[in-house]
């Protein structure tokens, strides 16, 4: 399914702009630091890479046309499946990022602890996928960078 077939049900196209997805990716990598802080809670340092792993999700969806329709539910999930089409993340990271998407919600909405096994695997994705954005951004969309 391409991304034009969720316009109207989870995505709206805009112009892509780079300030915007510089300042996104800017966010994100001051959330990935965040999370480095070993004084802070695996809860908080966990939504703080969680956190960043969104960001980068919609700066890369900002970069091709799109951004989801936060006004309607699932607007994460959309984000974390979209990654596939818009920077060629595999089905298999996809999967991975969902899981802790869900892990997320989990210790949001139910106040469940986060372990640690739990955070390491949140920061080596969202270091991961950091990298790729930028590697993608290289390429594809270098304005986005300056």
């Amino acid at each position: 399914m391409g991304l034009d077939n969720l316009l109207d049900i989870s995505l709206e196209k805009v112009v892509p702009d780079a300030a915007v997805v510089r300042r996104l990716l800017s966010a994100a990598a001051r959330n990935l630091s965040d999370a480095q802080v070993i004084e802070i809670s695996i809860e908080n340092r966990f939504d703080a890479a969680y956190k960043a792993i969104m960001q980068i999700a919609n700066a890369a969806l900002q970069a091709n046309g799109y951004r989801t329709l936060t006004s309607k539910p699932g607007h994460h999930m959309t984000m974390i499946q979209t990654l596939s089409q818009t920077m060629g993340v595999s089905k298999e990271t996809v999967i991975v990022l969902d899981a802790l998407r869900k892990q997320r919600n989990v210790a949001d909405y139910s106040g469940d602890t986060v372990t640690e096994s739990a955070l390491a695997e949140c920061l080596v994705q969202a270091d991961l996928l950091q990298q790729r954005a930028i590697d993608w951004m290289k390429v594809n969309m270098p304005e986005c960078l300056r």
